[in-house]
């Protein structure tokens, strides 16, 4: 059998890049069949960035401030990725919504994680919102990005109970755990050639997937 050819990332993010050190982490033990191409950021002090370089990967700061239009910002954003030619660009905690043209460009090779259990809660603040409320479960979800806001196809997601003494933060710190093994596991998949996307549709194993594929924790198995 013919050697993987190991899938080509660029991984943009806007903060500490927890899912990128994830990412990186499993590339490192041999557990993702990837490499990471480059590391851009909208944010020049990320401490992703630092994480990154220390892996002697190529960064770049793209600051927000210095293109008075999205659209300038967006296609400055593609030519730098475009450098890279990657497989598939990974958006881990990138805090900008994308314009269409953008995401017409990388269709079907853009995707995202969100901190919930989608369609639900989409958007910023969600721990704090599924609280209120009064959920009893919450989650992360991989997608596939369109131009709607958290609502491209999603491919999988990983659940966590909703406990009686819940804090928001309490909370975003379990769902974390669940969202680097999740994002890993995508990636995994798509490194693979399991998934892929064909307009809204996602499919796995060439076949349509009718749900998200559920990533359940270890003692669930």
């Amino acid at each position: 059998m013919a050697e993987q050819t190991p899938l080509s990332l660029v991984v943009l993010i806007s903060g500490r890049g927890s899912n990128l050190r994830a990412i990186l982490d499993a590339i490192a033990s041999g557990r993702l069949p990837a490499t990471v191409s480059a590391v851009i950021s909208s944010n020049t002090t990320a401490s992703g960035l630092e994480y990154a370089r220390s892996n002697n990967i190529d960064i770049l700061a793209l600051d927000p401030a210095d293109y008075p239009e999205r659209i300038q910002y967006d296609r400055a954003l593609q030519g730098l990725i475009e450098r890279f030619s990657p497989d598939l660009v990974v958006l881990a905690g990138f805090m900008r919504v994308l314009s269409a043209e953008f995401v017409q460009h990388f269709r079907a090779r853009l995707i995202n994680i969100h901190p919930s259990l989608l369609p639900a809660f989409r958007g910023l603040h969600t721990h704090r919102k599924v609280l209120e409320a009064g959920a009893t479960e919450h989650g992360a979800s991989v997608h596939f990005v369109t131009e709607k806001l958290d609502g491209g196809p999603v491919i999988a997601q990983a659940q966590v109970p909703i406990l009686a003494d819940d804090t928001a933060e309490t909370l975003a710190a379990r769902v974390l755990e669940q969202e680097h093994r999740l994002y890993v596991q995508v990636i995994h998949w798509i490194a693979e050639g399991r998934i892929r996307c064909e307009g809204e549709q996602v499919l796995f194993d060439e076949q349509p997937l009718q749900q998200p594929r559920q990533l359940y924790t270890p003692a669930e198995q």
